[in-house]
C-alpha cells in the first residue's frame, strides 16, 4: 500500500472532547479498538486506525442511530476544524454545502457530491473504503451534520425531504426520522441526503467575512499542496511508531508503505543522515517515555508497546538510553511511589 494522503487522516482536535461530553472516556474508545494510548494526543492516522475508533464508539454506545445524532448534535463550534469552520461562517446555506464538498478532499476517506436538480438538492456521501467496520456510524454522523450545518447556519429547524442508507441496519429509525424530519429508507444503494432547494439560499447568520478571506486563502492553499513534501525520515518514523505494539517493524513492511523498494528508502535515510536502526531506537525510545508518562499502563504493556516481546530486554534497553530502570525513571518523573 503506498503512503499518501488519503492513508493519514487527521482527527478533529475537538473530537475526543465530544466523546467526552457524552461520558464517554476516550481511553475506553482507544482500548476498545486496540490502538496505543498515544493515539488520543495523535492527530494523525491511518485509514484502519481511523475505522477502528468509529468502530469502538459504535460498539460503546447503546444504538447506533443514537450515537450519530448525539455526536452530530453535540460538537461545539468552537472545536471545529478550520476544514469545517469555514463551511459554518459561509454566506448561505449553499456556499456552506459547496465549501464543504470542496474540503472534504482535505479530510478523506468519504467524499461529498452536490446535486441541484428542480425543487430538490441531493447530497450523497461516497466512501473507498466500503467494508470498513465503523463506516455505518460514520456516514450517519456525516450525513446528520450536513443537515446540522445548514440548522445552526441559518438558525432554522431545517428538515430534510430523505435520507437514504445503504447499510442494512443503522439502529432506532425512529430517533433518525424525529431528528431529519422526514422517512428514512435503509438498504439502498447509496448514502444520500435530500434537501428542500430552497432551503439553500437562507443566508446564514454566522456569517463571517472576515474570518472567511483568512480561512479560504489557507483552505486553498493545503488543496493545492495535496501532496505533501515530508521528509522520508519523519515518513518513515510516522510508520513506526504506528507499527511498533506487540513487534518490531521490519525493512519489507516500511517499503511496502511507502510504496517504494527498501534500497531506495534507505538510501534517501542515508541521504538525510540517518539509518533505519537509528530511527527504530530513537522512534522506541520516545514511545517509552510517552507510555510511562501513563500511570494506567503498567511496564510490560509498555514493554509490549514498543515492541518487546521480552520484558527484560525493554529493561537493558532503557537503561541504556536514560540511564536507569523503567521504574525508578517514571517515579522520578510522575513523582509516584509506584510498585513494579
Amino acid at each position: 500500500m503506498t503512503l499518501n494522503t488519503s492513508d493519514r487522516i487527521k482527527i478533529p482536535a475537538g473530537f475526543w472532547a465530544g466523546l467526552r461530553q457524552l461520558g464517554i472516556v476516550a481511553h475506553e474508545v482507544v482500548r476498545k479498538a486496540q490502538l496505543p494510548i498515544t493515539i488520543i494526543s495523535d492527530p494523525v492516522v491511518t485509514t484502519a486506525q481511523y475505522f477502528a475508533i468509529w468502530q469502538a464508539y459504535s460498539d460503546l454506545i447503546d444504538d447506533t442511530a443514537k450515537g450519530i445524532i448525539k455526536l452530530a448534535t453535540s460538537f461545539e463550534t468552537d472545536h471545529f476544524p478550520p476544514t469545517v469552520l469555514a463551511t459554518y461562517h459561509a454566506r448561505d446555506y449553499r456556499d456552506a454545502l459547496k465549501r464543504m464538498a470542496r474540503y472534504k478532499q482535505l479530510c478523506p476517506p468519504e467524499s461529498i457530491h452536490i446535486t441541484e436538480e428542480g425543487e430538490h438538492c441531493t447530497i450523497e456521501i461516497e466512501s473507498l473504503h466500503s467494508e470498513q467496520p465503523g463506516l455505518p456510524i460514520l456516514i450517519g454522523i456525516t450525513l446528520a451534520f450536513l443537515l446540522e450545518l445548514g440548522r445552526r447556519g441559518t438558525g432554522q429547524p431545517l428538515t430534510a425531504k430523505f435520507v437514504e442508507f445503504s447499510l442494512d441496519s443503522i439502529g432506532d429509525l425512529q430517533i433518525l426520522e424525529d431528528y431529519f424530519g422526514c422517512q428514512i429508507q435503509i438498504g439502498t444503494n447509496c448514502n444520500r441526503l435530500t434537501l428542500h432547494r430552497a432551503d439553500l439560499d437562507r443566508p446564514f447568520v454566522s456569517y463571517n467575512a472576515e474570518l472567511l478571506e483568512i480561512l479560504t486563502p489557507v483552505l486553498e492553499q493545503s488543496l493545492n499542496e495535496q501532496v505533501r513534501s515530508t521528509s522520508i525520515t519523519e515518513t518513515v518514523k510516522w510508520i513506526m511508531k504506528h507499527s511498533l505494539t506487540g513487534g518490531r517493524p521490519d525493512i519489507q513492511t516500511i517499503a511496502s508503505e511507502l510504496g517504494i523498494s527498501d534500497r531506495t528508502w534507505q538510501r534517501r535515510l542515508t541521504e538525510e543522515g540517518t539509518s533505519f536502526k537509528h530511527l527504530l531506537t530513537k522512534v522506541r525510545h520516545e514511545q517509552a517515555r510517552e507510555y510511562l508518562a501513563d500511570p494506567s499502563l503498567d511496564i510490560k504493556e509498555v514493554a509490549f508497546l514498543i515492541g518487546y516481546e521480552d520484558q527484560n530486554s525493554f529493561y537493558r534497553a532503557f537503561h541504556l538510553w536514560e540511564g536507569a530502570t523503567p521504574l525508578k525513571w517514571r517515579t522520578k518523573h510522575l513523582g509516584l511511589n509506584l510498585i513494579n
